[in-house]
């Protein structure tokens, strides 16, 4: 459990490179269904060069080739339908308003729990809502200075999004065999929503061309670390606790370090402000939250 943990924060950590980049791509004129494509179109090579020096391959593409059906359908579902949308709105929001919002997943995939034959986790369901509730504070202040509009269509992507990541996850951790490694099943999944990405990149070719070196270099950088790196640890440490609800949630619940994060990676990088002490506060509530459910989860 306690690597499980690990492997969590880590993940967000690495995640927050996505909200930072994303929103830095855009304010430098990127254009967004680029940014999306791109991370998946550089991962499936990065993955490929490690399965391919663990002779990975071959169990892979019999897994697939048993239910590729499944494969393509949550695939798509668990990264197409949940990054495009987190690209979409970056345009509108910036990476704090994305970050923070997209803390959303983790009452979405506590909610998901009843599709896996598993009751709802009340407890964890709670604490859920209080770090939940801490986000939001943490961004109070930033978020009055929005127009409601603005906010509005920053949240629906993002509830798209929340719901799709998790349910893609843990519909794969049902389907895949358990010789599938976490890389193989991040390898699978990367190359089973290829169909989704390759047509998007057309939809993004017509819309404006080719995509600027500097967009290009920043994808590479999100590839690697969000797409590989964070994903990699984050299905990992899912992978250990998939068969206990409660620890499951505890795991999904350490997205909310992305905000922390994505907030210092907006202030150096961005330019973005420090929190208010409402914001303080909102930290105590996320850390609170976290120590909580921890210990319940024990």
């Amino acid at each position: 459990m306690k690597k499980a943990l690990l492997y969590g924060v880590l993940a967000s950590f690495f995640f927050a490179f996505t909200f930072v980049l994303n929103r830095s791509m855009n304010l430098s004129g990127g254009y967004w269904l680029w940014s999306a494509c791109l991370r998946y179109l550089f991962m499936l090579p990065m993955l490929a060069v490690i399965l391919w020096r663990n002779h990975a391959f071959k169990d892979m593409f019999q897994a697939i080739k048993k239910d590729i059906i499944s494969w393509l359908l949550w695939s798509t579902i668990g990264f197409g339908l949940f990054y495009l949308p987190l690209s979409l709105a970056s345009i509108y929001g910036e990476s704090w308003l994305v970050a923070s919002s997209w803390q959303i997943t983790i009452v979405a995939g506590i909610l998901l729990t009843p599709l896996f034959g598993e009751k709802i986790p009340k407890k964890n369901l709670s604490i859920s809502c209080i770090i939940l509730i801490g986000v939001f504070m943490l961004q109070m202040t930033n978020m009055e200075k929005l127009e409601t509009n603005k906010v509005i269509i920053t949240l629906l992507p993002i509830i798209l999004a929340a719901f799709a990541y998790p349910l893609g996850n843990r519909k794969m951790m049902k389907i895949c065999p358990s010789f599938i490694t976490t890389i193989q099943r991040v390898f699978g999944m990367t190359l089973c929503s290829m169909p989704f990405w390759i047509v998007a990149s057309l939809f993004a070719f017509v819309k404006v061309g080719m995509p600027s070196g500097m967009q290009v270099t920043q994808s590479i950088l999100v590839a690697l670390f969000s797409g590989v790196i964070a994903t990699i640890l984050f299905f990992k440490a899912t992978d250990l606790v998939k068969s206990n609800p409660k620890q499951l949630a505890l795991i999904e619940a350490t997205q909310s370090g992305e905000v922390f994060f994505s907030l210092l990676g907006g202030i150096a990088i961005l330019g973005d402000p420090m929190p208010s002490m409402l914001g303080i506060v909102g930290i105590c509530f996320i850390i609170a939250g976290m120590i909580y459910n921890s210990l319940i989860t024990s």
